[in-house]
């Protein structure tokens, strides 16, 4: 993947023409193996899920293969003179799992807890950005369409509204914040997050949480109590934000961390399916 936008950011660079390239690796991810596992491929026969493959050392050379990857990709851009008016973006679909460290913070992929949502997000442009800047403001994967649309000089089409927001006032002034809330929604263990400014209200199964990611970020100090208004106020806007989106499939289940789908309160079993 790494060679192919490689061989696109030159051809693009020699038509002179603008291009998007949208990169996804599957290291580091299932299946489990690094760059001379071939043997762990041939175990493996087509299966992504091995559970009982890999370890933090292959977990390193798969880091450390994506890595490469990327600086060739960088390299390329430079060579071909495109570098400095090129907007790089390094982020995740969803937190570590499996052999990562989400530390500080707790929960992997799968969960609400900051550890399943927080992801990196570095974005490189030489031309517009001073490097080496950092920005409280929270953002989300949405914002990247209205941002990349407003770099380009375009704007969303308004027949199809963007749940994001351009983010580029917040590059061009690092300091700057703004309030907003994001919703999620999880099938597995009825999970449930609004977040708001430092504030975040959760939901795991029965367990309801409120709380202050900011100076708590590992999830730690539960202010549902303490603060019961605020608690009220988050959970209520989270059910009308719900109340707004499909409802599951009726006939949908939820996978277990053994790789085997189980029935729960949405839908049906297995054995029904």
């Amino acid at each position: 993947m790494g060679q192919e936008a490689v061989r696109l950011v030159k051809g693009y660079a020699r038509e002179k023409d603008p291009f998007f390239i949208s990169l996804h690796f599957n290291a580091p991810h299932w299946p489990w193996e690094g760059p001379e596992d071939e043997a762990e491929s041939r175990r493996l026969k087509g299966h992504i899920f091995d559970y009982d493959g890999g370890n933090l050392k292959t977990y390193a050379k798969m880091v450390q293969a994506m890595d490469t990857q990327i600086g060739h990709v960088l390299d390329a851009l430079e060579q071909s003179g495109l570098a400095q008016n090129t907007i790089v973006v390094f982020t995740s679909d969803n937190g570590g799992e499996r052999y990562s460290d989400t530390w500080p913070f707790t929960g992997i992929k799968g969960e609400l807890l900051e550890g399943g949502l927080r992801v990196p997000a570095v974005l490189r442009w030489p031309e517009q950005v001073k490097a080496g800047q950092e920005t409280a403001q929270p953002v989300i994967t949405m914002d990247w369409l209205p941002t990349f649309l407003a770099a380009a000089g375009g704007v969303p089409d308004p027949a199809f509204a963007s749940d994001g927001i351009n983010i580029l006032p917040f590059l061009a002034d690092p300091a700057r914040t703004q309030d907003r809330s994001f919703f999620w929604r999880y099938k597995l263990r009825d999970q449930h997050a609004h977040l708001l400014g430092q504030y975040k209200y959760l939901k795991i199964e029965q367990n309801e949480f409120l709380f202050d990611v900011v100076n708590d970020p590992r999830e730690r100090a539960n202010l549902k109590d303490r603060q019961p208004e605020l608690f009220a106020h988050l959970k209520q806007e989270w059910e009308q934000w719900n109340s707004q989106m499909l409802p599951y499939p009726e006939r949908s289940y939820s996978w277990g961390a053994d790789g085997k789908h189980f029935a729960d309160h949405y839908g049906a079993t297995p054995e029904e399916d």
